[in-house]
């Protein structure tokens, strides 16, 4: 018997009822299904009082979740993708994104759509996009106090954010710099129209194998977006005290404080979204974020002889 999963957002009644009524239709063409929310990809906070708050990155997949699943359907927005991401990247289960939320940046169907792409997907017409995730650790000595699967962007920043933060961070073995600024944000292709983007960052094509950093509101002129590989570590100093904030895919985090160190480093798993087409970046930025339409003044074209 075939295997597919149903994780879906329990804040958002019409996400609710989908869930039921896609199990029914799922049992009752033979599947066997695993349905869930997605509260458990939520990331948690640690505390100065509480520093350890550290849950490993395998340990968020659902119960009945496992690599024979076939496929999961996430119903939901962007915030339900991302915690999907999270407890099914170890497990390598490819995702279909259905948008019940918003903008819907990172789904691929709408609700209207879902009894079509369902059909799709069991017939197995479909292509899966990978994504690079990151592994979020922060240590104190040689003691992980949290540590997170990451799709988008690590922000880290003061308290509150408006005020100057100063880092100390290294890229693989290169030397390290210092950068003054508002917060830093290291991200992920998949977060380059995200965050970093409101930050200043450039818009990177999803597969290119490349991180960045980028400074939220920084000191210098000389201070930009860096674009860098994605197989370089990172290792953030603060340099404030007493603490900073740490937020991961603008979901949860936890204190840093001036004697601990932020480690990113390219995760093993990868987000797998199903694509009921062949994947096409720049729609998605014209559809989403309105990148590349045709200028009112463009001139009409000439027919050359």
């Amino acid at each position: 018997m075939p295997k597919a999963g149903i994780i879906y957002n329990d804040v958002k009644p019409i996400a609710t009822r989908t869930a039921i009524e896609l199990k029914d239709q799922l049992t009752a063409a033979g599947w066997d299904v695993c349905v869930t929310t997605s509260i458990g990809g939520i990331l948690g906070y640690s505390n100065p009082d509480s520093p350890v708050c550290h849950t490993p990155v395998e340990a968020l997949t659902p119960p009945g979740f496992d690599s024979s699943m076939e496929f999961a359907v996430v119903l939901g927005g962007d915030g339900t993708v991302l915690a999907a991401s999270r407890q099914v990247a170890p497990c390598g289960i490819p995702l279909l994104t259905v948008n019940t939320g918003h903008m819907g940046f990172l789904t691929e169907a709408y609700l209207n759509q879902l009894p079509q792409a369902i059909e799709q997907v069991m017939a197995g017409e479909y292509e899966v996009e990978e994504r690079t995730m990151l592994n979020v650790k922060v240590l104190r000595g040689e003691t992980v106090l949290w540590e997170a699967l990451c799709l988008n962007e690590m922000v880290l920043h003061r308290e509150p954010l408006t005020s100057m933060c100063h880092f100390e961070i290294q890229i693989g073995h290169h030397a390290t710099v210092d950068i003054a600024a508002d917060g830093v944000i290291i991200s992920t292709p998949t977060g380059s129209t995200a965050y970093s983007l409101s930050a200043g960052g450039p818009v990177i094509i999803p597969g290119v194998p490349v991180l960045q950093l980028v400074p939220i509101c920084p000191h210098s002129l000389a201070s930009r977006a860096l674009v860098f590989p994605n197989n370089e570590p990172v290792n953030i100093y603060p340099v404030n005290v007493p603490r900073m904030v740490m937020v991961v895919d603008g979901n949860g985090g936890c204190y840093v404080m001036s004697e601990d160190r932020v480690y990113l480093e390219r995760s093993q798993h990868k987000a797998r979204f199903i694509r009921l087409q062949s994947p096409e970046f720049f729609r998605v930025l014209r559809e989403k974020l309105g990148w590349g339409l045709p200028h009112i003044a463009k001139p009409n074209s000439v027919e050359l002889p």
